[in-house]
């Protein structure tokens, strides 16, 4: 596993900050919602993306789901033009779709920066999501869901085994 920069690590943190201003309200309202659950971005390595970009792919741990979730590693570089993009990955493919995370871009798949810090660095205003659990609300603490979302992307980026 490849070590991510500070830079990378301060995106990663303001991609589950986003999420949360965006979603967690309407979260609170599922029936599956975990309370004993926060967002968090874990895992993640640099992946290229289909355009040749370099991108972070890793598990997006939520209240009410479990997901890869993928972006873009530069915030100066313009979005893929497509909202929804398929991943080869070494267990196999998986589609993502954008998932806006900022109010003002519902309709867009942009990622552009708003809300701009002391450096010039904003929140990300979306990303590219694949749900892959639903419903978590079984999990009891976000320490287990630190470890499922271990397992999940050591199984992901596993080649499947070949048919017998």
């Amino acid at each position: 596993m490849q070590a991510l920069s500070a830079d990378q690590y301060a995106r990663l943190g303001r991609l589950a900050e986003a999420w949360t201003r965006r979603y967690l309200k309407d979260a609170k309202g599922e029936a599956h919602f975990n309370p004993r659950l926060g967002v968090d971005a874990l895992c993640f390595q640099p992946h290229l993306l289909p355009d040749g970009r370099r991108g972070l792919l890793g598990a997006l741990v939520t209240p009410v789901s479990l997901s890869l979730a993928l972006v873009v590693d530069d915030e100066a570089a313009p979005p893929l033009a497509e909202p929804r993009l398929t991943l080869a990955l070494p267990s196999g493919r998986y589609p993502f779709a954008w998932e806006p995370l900022s109010d003002s871009s519902a309709d867009s798949h942009d990622e552009r920066r708003v809300d701009g810090d002391a450096e010039g660095k904003g929140a990300l205003e979306g990303c590219w999501r694949c749900e892959l659990l639903e419903d978590i609300s079984d999990l009891d603490s976000r320490q287990a869901a630190s470890r499922l979302a271990q397992q999940l992307m050591e199984r992901v980026m596993t080649p499947a085994a070949p048919d017998a």
